[in-house]
């Protein structure tokens, strides 16, 4: 988790509580800068855990190779936010799409500079989700992925 970020705290409530629905030992790692993922990355080495779920931070987005190239050195499965993790050799994502999110961004200052007041528009939640797996990478942490996983997931990357 990013620990400046403002969606830090929901993200770990949520978490813990889905955590604890499954009887799942959590641990958190914070970083915020380039510097303090190795930092986690020494720490999660240590710790030697049986997979990881990256926060949806967008520091993260901008490190995925770097995160990545840990993960990859630890060879345990990464759960994701968004699509670009498993395009980038990361495992899963399970997420919104952010192409969609800053295209509905786009509408929303196309109907701005057109005269719309910003406090008249709604505000919109996401309503798709999308699940991306990286099958290359599946084979790698030698991982036989069910096919009823297979089936749900939106895009597979082989």
């Amino acid at each position: 988790m990013n620990p400046v970020s403002p969606d830090a705290p929901p993200e770990i409530k949520d978490v813990e509580a889905a955590a604890q629905a499954n009887r799942i030992s959590i641990k958190h790692f914070n970083a915020s800068t380039p510097e303090e993922i190795d930092a986690a990355f020494t720490s999660i080495t240590a710790q030697r855990p049986d997979g990881l779920l990256c926060g949806s931070d967008p520091f993260f987005v901008v490190r995925r190779e770097q995160i990545i190239t840990h993960v990859a050195h630890l060879k345990i499965p990464a759960v994701y936010p968004f699509r670009e993790f498993p395009a980038s050799g990361g495992l899963i994502s399970y997420g919104t799409s952010l192409a969609g999110a800053y295209r509905q961004a786009g509408i929303y200052a196309g109907r701005i500079l057109k005269g719309s007041k910003p406090a008249d528009l709604p505000v919109l939640q996401p309503t798709t989700f999308e699940m991306v797996l990286n099958l290359r990478t599946a084979q790698a942490l030698d991982i036989d992925v069910p096919a009823t996983l297979h089936a749900r997931t939106d895009e597979v990357i082989e």
